[in-house]
């Protein structure tokens, strides 16, 4: 027993089969989603959609120099995202503290009636989780994930717990889709491509790099935004307004993106910083391994009658993602 422990990394996981599968573990949809490479085309997605919130972005605009840190910061989503999705339970619990504890330092003002909000306003963290929650799914469906409606409604379920962890009420979460898809329909109204949002459109178009990579910028991160941008719904598109390609042509360039991108061996991928998936797998053993191969077998278990292994959340059929 002693032989098969070993040391993880810098959040204290140790290694082995009976290790904690943390917040989510294994058998999750979360699991096997968040280990594909198209999530970081929905997380810019996600940037875009949170931007046309006035509040939301006033906050990141009035709280940090988003223009000189942005890479920072999108690292550290990253970061967050990947530790409580693959981390010990106890490594979740803490970037969640430490995430409520910033929030509860920071404020902002509404450029409109000058009144002062708290960053930690229960409106303004579930814009931004059920903007990611929403990028995140509907990216990855019309890439060509393999998600059933009924394990895009286990999705939204499971990331209540995200929710909670920034500080949010798990009772006033989407907790399927067809939630999540009401709760866009209410809020649209409040939307508005506001300077703070045009800065932020601005940056992800062109971010400042290095003069040396400025070619590079250009042909890669170029189309890796505009591809972004071009899966929003067409409300966002209105208020930005710039146009984006016909659906058929951004879903036919996200599937090709897709496809180039899932040809980088996981294995090469994983090893990448900050690695929670290698250690999430030295902890957890090899089985644990994330693969959207679980997710179709998942699903041809519900299709036979037998939920044996599928995690309990809801079963209704909405289509995800439908913001």
């Amino acid at each position: 027993m002693a032989a098969a422990i070993r040391r993880g990394g810098p959040d204290g996981e140790r290694g082995g089969p009976d290790g904690d599968p943390g917040l989510y573990g294994p058998r999750s949809v979360t699991w096997q989603m968040h280990g594909d490479p198209v999530m970081w085309i929905a997380g810019v997605r996600a940037l875009y959609l949170q931007a046309l919130h006035p509040l939301a972005v006033r906050g990141v605009t009035q709280n940090s120099d988003f223009r000189k840190d942005a890479w920072g910061r999108l690292l550290r989503t990253a970061r967050f995202v990947a530790t409580i999705t693959y981390g010990t339970t106890e490594a979740a619990e803490r970037a969640g503290a430490k995430v409520r504890g910033i929030h509860r330092r920071l404020s902002l003002t509404d450029p409109v009636t000058g009144a002062r909000h708290g960053v930690d306003e229960p409106e303004l963290l579930l814009w931004v989780h059920c903007a990611e929650i929403d990028s995140y799914l509907h990216v990855m469906r019309r890439s060509g994930y393999p998600l059933t409606d009924a394990q895009a409604d286990a999705y939204v379920a499971e990331n209540v717990v995200s929710a909670r962890l920034v500080g949010l009420d798990p009772a006033a979460v989407p907790a399927d889709t067809a939630a999540l898809a009401a709760y866009f329909a209410a809020v649209r109204p409040e939307l508005a491509a506001t300077p703070d949002a045009r800065q932020v459109d601005a940056f992800l178009r062109r971010p400042p790099v290095h003069a040396l990579l400025v070619p590079a910028r250009e042909v890669i991160w170029g189309r890796f935004a505009s591809l972004a941008y071009g899966t929003l719904p067409p409300y966002a598109h209105a208020l930005y307004g710039r146009p984006a390609p016909p659906p058929r042509v951004v879903t036919r360039r996200l599937r090709a993106m897709g496809g180039a991108l899932r040809c980088i061996p996981p294995a090469a991928r994983w090893q990448l910083p900050p690695k929670h998936i290698m250690r999430a797998v030295e902890r957890l053993g090899p089985g644990s391994r994330p693969s959207p191969y679980k997710l179709r077998r998942n699903a041809a278990i519900l299709d036979s009658g037998d939920a044996t292994g599928v995690r309990p959340f809801a079963a209704g059929l909405h289509g995800g993602g439908g913001s």
